[in-house]
């Protein structure tokens, strides 16, 4: 991989790493289907109106935003309210690269070498471990909605490779005009008229920060380069990476959140990490030898 792709890869799962947390102060004062709403509102607009269209069929922007949107974010963010920690939710949306490695082999032909398979075996074991480790006043629908969120982003990945989209940003912008209506609707026919009413209130300087970092760095910039890497490079050799959010993820909820990991979850994080360094390793020969043909 490109050294400025490798930069890239690090700045992008930091961003993501440390959403988890910024995300839970918002979810303080918002309701969670209210402030993803409110994200790709925000994500989507003015900027549709000086961004071009992206050369790419119209199923595949709706498509994207609504899986992107709808089925991911706004389910991460219900488990967060439902009482998943930040740091455990940023390791259960790593079950995506598990589903992409998959959805690589199904639709792409991708092959997966012994190196990467050794390291899928690892990571899934050390994150199946993270998950036993976890609080038990976690709420178990609220990790099944993170898994599923997982799912999600594995699918909005293949979007990506399918639609052969070359304007990545303004794919993402473009995309982001999809979620909010079925947001909204849903807010309204689950709690009604209470969370808009209160929004006025909730407004103050923490949720317009945690708002401002989903909007601009977390879906903007980190979307913008996650989906670059994925028109650059195999499906199979990108997904791992993502591997390093978690890292990120729980050293930024003890730094903000005071959210300690267990010596136990120590372990299992240094595994994932092993994992992670088996499967790029793989990955850095493999594009080394795809550059050279």
């Amino acid at each position: 991989m490109q050294k400025k792709h490798l930069v890239l890869v690090v700045l992008v799962t930091a961003v993501w790493g440390l959403n988890f947390p910024v995300t839970k102060l918002g979810l303080a004062g918002i309701d969670p289907l209210l402030l993803t709403a409110l994200r790709f509102t925000l994500a989507a607009l003015p900027w549709v109106f000086f961004v071009e269209r992206p050369r790419v069929a119209f199923r595949w922007l709706a498509a994207y935003g609504l899986i992107f949107g709808v089925a991911m974010w706004a389910l991460i963010n219900q488990g967060i309210a439902w009482g998943v920690p930040p740091g455990s939710a940023s390791l259960l949306i790593q079950f995506s690269a598990f589903f992409t490695l998959g959805w690589g082999v199904l639709f792409f032909g991708e092959r997966l070498g012994q190196p990467q398979l050794v390291g899928s075996l690892l990571a899934a074991a050390g994150l199946g471990g993270m998950v036993l480790c976890s609080p038990g006043d976690a709420s178990r629908a609220g990790f099944a909605l993170v898994i599923a969120s997982a799912l999600a982003w594995s699918i909005g990945n293949v979007v990506i490779k399918v639609s052969k989209v070359r304007e990545i940003f303004a794919f993402v912008v473009w995309a982001s005009l999809f979620p909010p209506i079925p947001l909204l609707l849903l807010t309204w026919l689950l709690h009604g008229s209470a969370p808009f009413n209160a929004l006025p209130s909730q407004l103050n300087a923490m949720t317009l920060f945690s708002l401002a970092f989903q909007v601009y760095a977390a879906t903007h910039f980190s979307y913008w380069g996650w989906n670059l890497l994925l028109r650059e490079y195999p499906m199979s050799r990108v997904a791992p990476l993502s591997l390093l959010i978690p890292v990120f993820g729980i050293v930024s909820s003890m730094v903000i959140l005071g959210q300690h990991p267990s010596p136990s979850n120590w372990a299992l994080i240094l595994l994932v990490l092993l994992a992670l360094a088996l499967g790029s390793g793989k990955v850095k020969v493999l594009l080394i030898r795809h550059r050279t043909r």
